[in-house]
């Protein structure tokens, strides 16, 4: 359906311009707005256009089985119920623009991806959708514009925490579907409760699995303080699973390092990634001596620095060092018991880091990896490579993140590819869009989200 997104300039040439990707870079000026643009740089063989603008904090892009392509939107960053489902359509080849956005649903609290499944047996497919309090399915037919069936509940999920964002409380999850020894599970990630604590629920900063379904959900990970983007690479280790993740605010602007992890989705017992007790550290896993906060005492560890002293992309942040960004979730339900007390228990925190999974590749902290991408094969530019949008710092003046990047399995080394979204002037920060979701299109061209400006992008060789 999309098969211009794949074109390919002759193999000879892209060989050439592939040897120039480590240097050459491009600035590219698009306009979207009347009086607005953004400059991007970009590697020499490559372009970048605006794909579709307008759409209320964009989040992440699947495609679904009849070849449409799917994204999310959460309206704007507190704790909504206006999210959205589009779906982009009419592809113009030649403006490289969708034409139409429909949409598919309204009135979610908080989507921030979808996927697809096709049963084998049946032939239905379905659409799955996480939002902060449980995870959803729809029947999905070729050519729906809306779902032709109520949803189905397939779990809940912790849907409270003391405050959103700047008190670490995270509201998304991330669905992906993969096979496991020739079953199909669905896989979701839920972020912690706050910032820095003992959990008390287990479905809090875990990954919880489960057949198509939702019957037999098991725990999958845990000590995964944020694991906002998670999705099988079947070309990769036999099919193994990654997911990136975000380390924790309270040791400074150089610590700890986001990190990027491969797990094995067929694993029979979950994993520990550490948090809050381990944290990474030029690459290896640390014991954090700070202490954990009680709930009656959140200045048992250092203080978040005063609002007025901090930049902050969110804008003012009033109450945040008081809101207690370091104690477990309460919200009025601290004597409930667990929901999800059957999968498990939240685990305590680790004594030493010694069994703490590796990461497969760190970011600098406070980059906030967000959505990735792998691209098989071994075309010549982008084959053989992860691309892994750094969403950036939530204060813009440590500097990090604001960037899409590129690595092999084989180097693991994060180089720039698309830089631009955050400049300085006169020695302060500008941010002039954020990159969130990426969604492959062809060998060497990929869609790419801004949750800032509400813009997706399509990114292809010249």
């Amino acid at each position: 359906m999309y098969k211009s997104f794949g074109r390919l300039a002759p193999a000879s040439l892209l060989l050439c311009l592939a040897a120039t990707l480590a240097t050459a870079q491009t600035a590219h000026t698009l306009s979207y707005a009347p009086g607005k643009s953004i400059t991007l740089t970009l590697p020499e063989p490559f372009d970048i256009d605006i794909a579709a603008s307008g759409l209320r904090r964009v989040r992440f892009l699947a495609r679904s089985p009849d070849g449409r392509i799917f994204v999310t939107g959460m309206h704007d960053i507190s704790d909504n119920r206006l999210g959205s489902v589009f779906i982009l359509d009419g592809w113009n080849a030649q403006a490289r623009r969708f034409t139409r956005i429909t949409h598919y649903l309204d009135h979610l609290r908080n989507p921030n991806n979808v996927a697809f499944w096709t049963d084998p047996a049946t032939h239905q497919s379905w659409i799955y959708v996480p939002l902060t309090d449980k995870l959803v399915r729809y029947k999905y037919n070729a050519g729906d514009n809306a779902p032709s069936s109520p949803p189905e509940i397939l779990i809940r999920f912790p849907g409270y925490g003391l405050n959103y964002k700047y008190g670490g409380w995270h509201l998304t999850r991330t669905v992906t579907i993969a096979q496991v020894r020739g079953a199909t599970r669905v896989f979701v990630s839920i972020g912690s409760s706050c910032n820095y604590c003992q959990e008390r629920e287990v479905l809090r900063a875990a990954i919880v699995a489960m057949d198509p379904d939702g019957r037999n959900a098991s725990l999958f990970a845990q000590g995964l303080r944020n694991a906002v983007d998670l999705h099988a690479v079947a070309s990769l280790d036999g099919g193994a699973l990654f997911a990136t993740n975000m380390g924790d605010d309270h040791l400074g602007d150089k610590l700890p390092e986001d990190t990027f992890f491969e797990m094995d989705p067929a694993a029979e017992a979950p994993r520990n990634f550490g948090w809050p007790a381990c944290y990474f550290a030029a690459g290896k896993p640390v014991h954090d001596a700070t202490l954990l906060p009680s709930l009656d005492d959140p200045g048992a560890i250092a203080p978040v620095p005063p609002e007025s002293a901090r930049d902050s992309v969110y804008g003012k942040q009033t109450g945040v060092a008081t809101a207690g960004t370091n104690l477990t979730a309460g919200g009025g339900h601290v004597s409930e018991p667990d929901p999800n007390a059957a999968l498990g228990r939240a685990p305590a925190p680790l004594t030493s880091c010694e069994a703490v999974p590796q990461s497969y590749t760190t970011f600098a902290a406070h980059s906030s990896p967000l959505g990735f991408e792998y691209f098989a094969g071994d075309n010549p530019i982008l084959g053989g490579s992860f691309l892994v949008a750094l969403h950036g710092a939530s204060h813009p003046g440590i500097g990090t993140g604001y960037r899409v990047v590129r690595f092999s399995p084989a180097e693991r080394r994060p180089r720039d590819f698309v830089t631009g979204f955050l400049t300085f002037a006169n020695g302060r920060p500008v941010v002039h869009s954020r990159p969130c979701g990426i969604l492959r299109m062809g060998p060497d061209s990929f869609l790419l989200t801004d949750d800032y400006l509400g813009l997706v992008y399509f990114v292809h060789p010249r």
